[in-house]
């Protein structure tokens, strides 16, 4: 499985994200220009021109027609896929640091950062049908705010239907908001540090997240319980799970932060992206290539491919040979072990 290397960005990747069909790749990072990228081949496609400070997040909606982008500019951005074009900028009082598309782009939400005193706050904003044509009639003030983190937020995302919101924060805890309230329906304390980083299964029934004391967990979101829990000798950035049933696995990704590292610290060159079995918890393997922490992962939405961002500037996105495919397959089916015919 050789690494196609997409070098795009002047300093550190901030998140990735494939579209719904996994041919393309849009990229955000800490030089101000969002990019995408035919995900492919890794060949550059574009680059959106407007932010002037780091870009932390990106969305974009089911068609791949709309880009959500967030920034340290105080700002969150609205542009036309296919031309480049800038459709709107709504502002805000602090860095948006999280953003999402609703299930069928009637509205989007936003989720802030807690510097100066600002107070991380999700705002949900409708969504004009014809915003590409026109930005007359579109609202650049949300429909809804609410506050309930002590920490900032790191990841928004809608849930099914529209009918919650899931957020992570600096508070080490996840919570799940009513969409239509702003209310909180509950408080899930996963984790003893930092949760950097949730996504969603391929069919919303579990969120799997990551966080700085070095562990993923899975959760059941109809409960609310952790069923599984993956150990990792580092702190974590980004997980995600795979959507391929036949290929449960969930990967992580993360490592110390430069500030942080010492010569004697043990997590000192864990660079990785690490595979667990989505059920057992073991650890399958590790893809190495990054010469620092890797801040962002994403798996395509067919699964047979994922990327990676990382602190050096690199995106890296990954093929998985076909055997990988047939490993699980190999190695329980009878057939493959039957002795060789006899001349």
């Amino acid at each position: 499985m050789r690494p196609i290397l997409v070098k795009g960005h002047e300093r550190a990747l901030t998140m990735i994200k494939y579209n719904k069909e996994g041919d393309l790749l849009f990229t955000v990072s800490k030089d101000h220009h969002p990019s995408v990228w035919y995900a492919d081949n890794g060949e550059h496609i574009g680059t959106y021109h407007g932010h002037t400070g780091a870009v932390w997040c990106v969305a974009v909606n089911e068609s791949s027609t709309l880009l959500l982008t967030g920034s340290a500019d105080n700002s969150a951005r609205l542009w036309d896929v296919p031309t480049g074009n800038e459709l709107m900028v709504f502002k805000h009082p602090a860095p948006v640091r999280a953003v999402d598309f609703a299930l069928g782009d009637g509205h989007f939400l936003t989720a802030l950062d807690n510097i100066m005193g600002n107070k991380p706050t999700i705002s949900v904003y409708e969504l004009t049908p014809n915003i590409r044509q026109s930005a007359t009639g579109q609202s650049d003030s949300p429909t809804l705010k609410f506050i309930g983190h002590d920490g900032k937020i790191n990841r928004a995302l809608w849930g099914p239907l529209n009918k919650t919101i899931v957020t992570c924060s600096d508070d080490a805890s996840v919570r799940v908001w009513d969409a239509a309230t702003g209310e909180q329906i509950h408080k899930i304390h996963a984790h003893r540090d930092k949760v950097t980083d949730i996504q969603y299964a391929w069919d919303a029934s579990f969120l799997v997240t990551a966080s700085k004391d070095g562990s993923a967990k899975l959760i059941d979101m109809d409960s609310f319980e952790i069923v599984k829990s993956y150990e990792c000798d580092r702190p974590l950035n980004s997980a995600h799970i795979s959507p391929l049933r036949e290929c449960p696995y969930v990967i992580v990704g993360g490592g110390q932060d430069a500030m942080s590292v010492t010569t004697t610290s043990s997590k000192m060159g864990k660079l990785d992206a690490v595979f667990f079995h989505l059920v057992f918890e073991d650890e399958l393997g590790s893809v190495k290539g990054h010469f620092g922490p890797i801040n962002t992962l994403a798996i395509a939405p067919h699964g047979r491919s994922f990327a990676s961002g990382g602190e050096d500037g690199y995106v890296r996105i990954h093929h998985f040979d076909p055997s990988y495919f047939t490993a699980e397959e190999e190695a329980f089916n009878p057939a493959f072990l039957q002795p060789p015919a006899e001349k």
